[in-house]
């Protein structure tokens, strides 16, 4: 069984266990919230690494941690503290940050976490003693200096955010965006039936659809660009409230350049501090386009879903790869579940927004908003259970699937829709008359026009080819 030590904070003493990096503030959070059971995401802890990283070099940069304040720090702390960041960035130290989501709005029990671990860290790299109530690396005078949690959390997770659209969702949008318009190109010339209201409509190609599709996509990656966007704007040099209390004035530029260098992703310092402190407006708008992505993926997959039903009894345009027995009951049925897998993952997107912008629109008074631990594990959710999604469609469906070129086709000449291409040539009310007879007897336009001598054979060859209604008229 683990052990356990004392640890002495403002409160008076804590019991941590033994081994443990963090300290008594990180203690007494695992103890006040035991709600979900859910730690923070593994990008934001990497991120609150990088954040602290860039404060630290920039602080050594002016001349903070060394110079003649209180407890300076030599350069060889200095970098022992860096190193303790780097570590934290890699992920060698995760099992260490146990705090719940659902804690101190602020989230200051997750920088307090993060601060006592690269104190302690540090301090063990340069051969002290992390037990020790003395720190010559100080969570709060050395890693935290000139930050508060209300400027270095959202911070980090606009960092956290920013990074995972950049290297997770939008790869995976293109990668399905590329996968569709493959589909699309080698389908151009498969005509099919159109469908509007579910009720047949004039023919078009599968290619023409499936583009449609293909397009979704390319829009979708605009709009992660878009989210993107909306948390380039970072709080750091904010500090409490806004007003950069007990921090250098360009310690916030300072920070925000390091996490660019780092990231290469083009952060700013926030144009105002007491909007980036007090207001989470452009999370919102970040997830509000992650939910419209979400919106285009469960559109595109029950799409799909729809034109690969059958086999026999559906439409079977499309066929599906299969991937897994169907039933538990019925033999041989095989079911679109990758369709279905990303149409769950759309719901949930969808309904983290409301989480969201509920956060955004009552969380913030004054000069803080406090819902910023969920929104920020929310919105890492999201973009990771897009991203996934999108991979695991494009390697398990679009990849693999087939176009039924039979099915397709044979629909084509029984569809009463057809008579809309005789339109310009006998009218609209004439047209009308003709589908009504064809369904009243069961035959085809082009059956009904050859018996009652409508138009001239080469002048109904002409309108009723199916190709030539999938473009508009010369």
């Amino acid at each position: 069984m683990t052990g356990f030590r004392i640890e002495r904070d403002s409160m008076g003493e804590v019991q941590v266990p033994s081994e443990a990096y963090y300290g008594a503030q990180t203690q007494r959070a695992v103890d006040n919230f035991p709600i979900s059971g859910w730690q923070l995401p593994g990008p934001l802890i990497r991120a609150m690494g990088l954040v602290k990283f860039a404060c630290g070099t920039a602080n050594h940069e002016l001349g903070q941690l060394t110079g003649s304040g209180k407890n300076p720090l030599t350069d060889a702390q200095v970098d022992a503290m860096l190193q303790a960041c780097r570590e934290v960035v890699d992920g060698k130290l995760n099992d260490h940050f146990p705090v719940d989501v659902f804690q101190t709005g602020s989230g200051t029990s997750s920088n307090m976490n993060v601060n006592e671990v690269i104190s302690n860290r540090a301090i063990e790299l340069m051969d002290g003693d992390r037990f020790s109530a003395e720190k010559p690396i100080h969570p709060n005078d050395h890693v935290n200096m000139g930050q508060s949690t209300n400027d270095t959390f959202p911070t980090a997770i606009h960092v956290a955010v920013a990074y995972e659209i950049t290297h997770q969702l939008l790869p995976a949008l293109g990668r399905l965006h590329a996968s569709l318009q493959a589909k699309a190109e080698a389908w151009d010339q498969v005509i099919k039936i159109g469908r509007t209201h579910l009720m047949d409509a004039t023919p078009l190609r599968l290619g023409q659809e499936i583009g449609g599709f293909a397009r979704q996509l390319e829009l979708s990656l605009e709009r992660a660009q878009q989210a993107l966007k909306a948390v380039l704007e970072l709080p750091v040099g904010g500090t409490a409230v806004g007003s950069g209390i007990n921090t250098h004035r360009e310690f916030g530029g300072r920070v925000s350049k390091v996490l660019a260098e780092e990231t290469q992703i083009p952060f700013i310092e926030a144009v105002n501090h007491f909007e980036a402190n007090a207001q989470r407006d452009g999370l919102v708008e970040c997830h509000g386009q992650l939910r419209t992505i979400a919106s285009t993926l469960f559109n595109v997959a029950n799409n799909i879903r729809w034109l690969g039903s059958g086999p026999r009894c559906g439409f079977f345009e499309l066929q599906l790869p299969s991937r897994q027995p169907g039933s538990s009951i019925m033999p041989g049925k095989v079911n679109p579940v990758m369709c279905e897998s990303m149409m769950q993952v759309a719901a949930r997107v969808m309904g983290n927004d409301q989480t969201i912008a509920i956060s955004g629109a009552a969380g913030g008074q004054f000069q803080l908003n406090i819902m910023m631990p969920v929104m920020g594990q929310t919105t890492l959710e999201s973009i990771a259970l897009l991203s996934s999604s999108a991979d695991a469609f494009v390697e398990f469906c679009t990849d693999e699937m087939e176009a039924n070129t039979t099915a397709c086709e044979a629909a084509v000449e029984q569809s009463l829709s057809m008579v809309t291409s005789l339109n310009p040539h006998i009218g609209y009310d004439k047209a009308s008359k003709l589908a009504k007879q064809a369904f009243e007897t069961g035959q085809t336009i082009r059956e009904l026009c050859r018996q009652q001598g409508i138009l001239p054979e080469n002048t109904l060859t002409e309108a009723l080819d199916p190709m030539s209604m999938t473009e508009p008229n010369d």
